[in-house]
């Protein structure tokens, strides 16, 4: 059995895709192949399986690696990638695909995996194809092992907040919620060499010993286990949160965080649309 993934990661893109791809990758049996692009801030470094780098986002360079490999299993976790590409590379390959999805786009799969908890596989209809596997919901929904050998532990909460907006935070959040929080909280922040902004936020926290940057870190689930309040993006981060029963506050910083961010909030947990100094205040003070 050999799996080739597609997916990729950058400063722009973020690092989301790669990281549940390698949690996905762990139940596969047989070799595993990852095929991303050289984009900058990319986290191939990280990823502990051979690595094809691609030229571009092209489906017949991907349709020739897929021959040369003689590839079984194809998984896609790509927005750049439509449900004609995946007919394309279909046609011509034979290739099994499954392929990821968070915002119930149309896809040309043999498995459908929308694994967040908001998943809800009857808003499919008519975007798959009929014999399609919908793989949809909690059941399905990725953990890192990190987070189940962290939770048996017990750990003393050394930080008041947690702040992690994404290993790459393009918009920069970090920084504006580390400005308003009370200057007297013990505050762990998370990102990574990724963030175009870390030079920013390294500045930043040089005379403030009471924030802590952890970057590029292997104890996040550790970190978590020890903040009172995390506030996080409405993205795979809070499947985490919620599995550490870590209370949060979840801002939305991009569009494909809609469904997460609706469902949270119809479940009333505290939310944000967008970044807002006054509403986030008022979230955090009714902690």
């Amino acid at each position: 059995m050999r799996t080739l993934i597609r997916s990729d990661s950058s400063s722009t893109i973020g690092l989301g895709h790669i990281m549940r791809d390698l949690v996905l990758a762990k139940s596969f049996e047989g070799e595993v192949i990852f095929a991303c692009q050289n984009l900058e801030g990319n986290i191939i470094t990280s990823i502990p399986y051979e690595v094809k780098i691609l030229n571009s986002n092209d489906a017949d360079e991907l349709i020739a690696l897929i021959k040369s490999l003689h590839v079984n299993l194809l998984v896609i976790d790509h927005y750049g990638i439509d449900a004609p590409f995946e007919q394309k590379v279909k046609k011509a390959t034979g290739v099994k695909i499954l392929s990821f999805d968070d915002t119930y786009q149309a896809h040309h799969c043999d498995i459908l995996l929308n694994h967040n908890i908001s998943a809800d596989k009857k808003r499919y209809k008519g975007l798959v194809p009929p014999r399609c596997e919908l793989r949809c919901g909690i059941l399905y929904t990725l953990i890192r092992d990190e987070f189940k050998d962290e939770k048996k532990q017990t750990r003393e909460k050394i930080y008041d907040v947690l702040v992690a907006m994404g290993g790459t935070d393009a918009s920069n959040i970090t920084l504006d919620i580390l400005k308003i929080l009370p200057k007297s909280l013990h505050v762990s922040v998370l990102t990574t060499s990724a963030n175009a902004h870390l030079s920013e936020l390294q500045t930043y926290v040089t005379d403030k010993p009471n924030i802590a940057l952890h970057v590029n870190s292997n104890e996040v689930a550790k970190l978590l286990h020890q903040s009172r309040l995390a506030i996080v993006t409405p993205s795979v981060m809070v499947h985490e949160v919620l599995f550490m029963e870590v209370p949060f506050i979840a801002i939305k910083v991009a569009s494909n965080q809609d469904d997460m961010f609706a469902y949270l909030q119809k479940q009333e947990y505290p939310v944000l649309k967008e970044w807002d100094a006054s509403l986030f205040m008022q979230l955090y003070n009714a902690q």
